[in-house]
Formats: structure tokens, C-alpha cells, sequence
């Protein structure tokens, strides 16, 4: 599910409640699904959503990173992601929670 891009996310759930809750709402209840996991093996997963062109899904991804990265690699996709980052809330997340 993390991988949904938006048409793929609209022909999976055409005619489902679940469109009405669109893309960006889903995707960051999965992150947050993710997260609350703890399986770091979802990580390649959520490493690609800290790009998103949606400020949500980036400041929920960030939120996973940090319950299911070791503090090694949270650092490094810190300081990868918040360099470029220009969202306020998005930045608040990575300085709040690293």
C-alpha cells in the first residue's frame, strides 16, 4: 500500500468509500499503520514517501522513520531530506523528532 501512486490508488479503490478519503488522507493512515508496526522491513517502503509532492505524507513519513529506523539512518535521511524540505510543518517534524 505504500507504493500507491494516485492512479494506481484511484483504479484500486474505484467505486470504494476508500476514494473519498483520497490518496494523500490513506497513505499517511498506512504510514501510521507502518510506524505503529515496528517492522523495520517495511522502511524501503516508506523511504520514498520522505520525497512525496504531499506535505502529509512527507511529515508522516518522517514520523515512521523515526519508530522504525535506527538513529544511524534516521540521521543520514535527515540530513538527505530537510536541506530541500520547505514545508513548515514537514520541517518541524524532522527538527521535533531527530
Amino acid at each position: 500500500m505504500l507504493t500507491l501512486d494516485d492512479a494506481t490508488f484511484r483504479a484500486r479503490f474505484r467505486g470504494s468509500p476508500v476514494k473519498r478519503t483520497g490518496r494523500v488522507r490513506f497513505i499517511r493512515n498506512v504510514l501510521v499503520a507502518a510506524g505503529n508496526s515496528g517492522d523495520a522491513g517495511l522502511m524501503p517502503g516508506v523511504i520514498p514517501l520522505l520525497g512525496d509532492a504531499a506535505p502529509l505524507v512527507r511529515g508522516m513519513a518522517v514520523w515512521a522513520v523515526r519508530r522504525l529506523a535506527n538513529m544511524d539512518l534516521a540521521q543520514t535521511l535527515k540530513a538527505t531530506h530537510c536541506n530541500g524540505e520547505r514545508d513548515a510543518s514537514v520541517l518541524a517534524e524532522w527538527e521535533c523528532t531527530l
